[in-house]
C-alpha cells in the first residue's frame, strides 16, 4: 500500500494539493432533495461537456502525488469510464485513498467497475460509501426512485463479497444528515452497526445552496445526539472500524472532526484554519477548479490553461481567491475539508493524539 507518511511536510509546508474532488459527471439517478449539485435539467446538458480520458490524463499529469482522490458526482459509476480514469489516477498520482460515493442503484454495474478498480489499483486503500439516508420506504421517498433501498442492500451484498479477496477494500455508509431523517438517526446508526460488511458510518451534515431550503432546517443539538451515539459505539468497539494500518488514528480524527463541525455550526464561525485551494482542490466534469464545494467563485478551468492544474493555481485568480479565504472567515461543515484542516494542523496533533489515547 502507498504510505501517507510521505505527507507529513505538508502539516508544516502547504503548498500544493494533495486531496482531489473530481465531480466525474453531473448525470445521476437519482433525485435526492438535498443534493446540492446540478438541477436534474443542467445535468442532461453537461453530458457532452465531460472531460474525456485524454483529457484527465493531462490534468492528472500535472498534479504530481496525492494523499486522497474522491470521485463525486452525480453518480460517479454512471461514468462507463470511471475505471480508465480511476487507473490513469493510480498511476499518474499514486494516491493513499480512492474513495467512491454511491446511491447504490446499479448493484451489478458497481460490483463490477469496483472489483475492477481493486484489479488495477492494488497498492491504494478502495474506498465505497454507500449513501444511506432512511431505511426501507423512507429511503425510496428521499431518493425519489422506489426500490432505492432494495437496490442498495443488493449492492451491499454484492460488494461484501469482494472484501475477503481484496485487502485494499473499505466498504462504508454515509449518511446525510437532514430536516426529513433527523428523528430517525438513532434507528439508521443501529441498522448500519448490524451490518457486518460495514466497516465505518459516516454522517455528514446537509450543506449547500438547495433548491429545497427546508432540508436544512435542522436541529444541531439531534446531530450532536446522532454523532455521540457514533462515537460511543467506536470506543465500545461495537462499531466498525477501518480496515487498513493507522485506523485507531483515523478514528481519532474522526471523533475530533465531528465535535468541530458541531462546534463550528453552532457558533457560525470558522474556528479552525480551512486550508481549500492549498490543499484540497475541486475539479467539475467540465473542467471548473474551485478551492472546495461550497465557493461560488471558480479558480479557472483547466482547458485555459492546458490542462496544467499546477500553472492556474499560481494564477493571479486563483491566489485572489485563496487569499480571500484566509481572511475572510467563511465556515462550513464539510466533512472532507475538515478531515484535511484537523490532520495537517500541527496546533491539533496535540488534540488528536488524545482522542487516539482515549479511543
Amino acid at each position: 500500500m502507498y504510505s501517507p507518511w510521505r505527507y507529513l511536510s505538508y502539516i508544516f509546508w502547504k503548498n500544493q494539493p494533495l486531496q482531489l474532488t473530481f465531480f466525474v459527471t453531473g448525470r445521476c439517478n437519482a433525485r435526492c432533495p438535498f443534493c446540492f449539485y446540478l438541477k436534474a435539467e443542467e445535468q442532461l446538458e453537461t453530458d457532452h461537456q465531460e472531460l474525456s480520458v485524454e483529457e484527465i490524463e493531462k490534468i492528472s499529469s500535472s498534479l504530481g502525488r496525492l494523499l486522497w482522490v474522491l470521485f463525486s458526482g452525480g453518480e460517479p459509476y454512471l461514468r462507463e469510464d470511471i475505471v480508465k480514469i480511476s487507473r490513469i489516477i493510480y498511476e499518474n498520482n499514486k494516491p493513499v485513498v480512492l474513495t467512491y460515493p454511491t446511491n447504490g442503484l446499479l448493484p451489478e454495474v458497481i460490483k463490477e467497475k469496483t472489483e475492477q478498480i481493486l484489479r488495477r489499483c492494488q497498492k491504494s486503500i478502495v474506498v465505497v460509501k454507500l449513501s444511506l439516508d432512511g431505511l426501507n420506504d423512507r429511503l425510496d421517498v428521499l431518493r425519489g426512485v422506489p426500490g432505492s433501498f432494495e437496490k442498495i442492500m443488493q449492492t451491499y451484498q454484492g460488494l461484501g463479497e469482494l472484501l475477503g479477496k481484496y485487502p485494499n477494500l473499505e466498504l462504508g455508509v454515509n449518511t446525510v444528515f437532514c430536516s426529513a431523517n433527523q428523528d430517525n438517526m438513532e434507528e439508521i446508526i443501529e441498522f448500519v452497526n448490524g451490518l457486518d460488511k460495514i466497516r465505518t458510518h459516516t454522517i455528514s451534515l446537509v450543506r449547500g445552496r438547495l433548491q429545497e431550503k427546508k432540508y436544512q432546517d435542522v436541529d444541531l443539538e439531534k446531530y450532536r445526539d446522532a454523532i455521540e451515539i457514533l462515537e460511543r459505539n467506536l470506543k465500545n468497539k461495537t462499531g466498525s472500524i477501518y480496515r487498513f494500518k493507522g485506523a485507531c488514528l483515523k478514528a481519532a480524527q474522526d471523533i475530533l472532526q465531528r465535535r468541530l463541525i458541531y462546534q463550528t455550526m453552532r457558533r457560525q464561525q470558522r474556528i479552525i484554519p480551512c486550508y481549500a485551494g492549498r490543499l484540497n482542490i475541486v475539479l467539475t466534469e467540465t473542467g471548473d477548479v474551485y478551492p472546495c464545494e461550497s465557493f461560488d467563485q471558480t479558480m479557472g478551468n483547466v482547458r485555459d490553461f492546458n490542462y496544467n492544474v499546477r500553472e492556474m493555481l499560481h494564477s493571479v485568480q486563483a491566489k485572489e481567491i485563496i487569499s480571500r479565504i484566509r481572511k475572510n472567515g467563511c465556515y462550513c461543515s464539510h466533512e472532507c475539508y475538515f478531515m484535511t484542516n484537523i490532520l495537517f494542523n500541527p496546533r491539533l496533533l496535540a488534540d488528536i493524539a488524545k482522542q487516539y489515547l482515549l479511543s
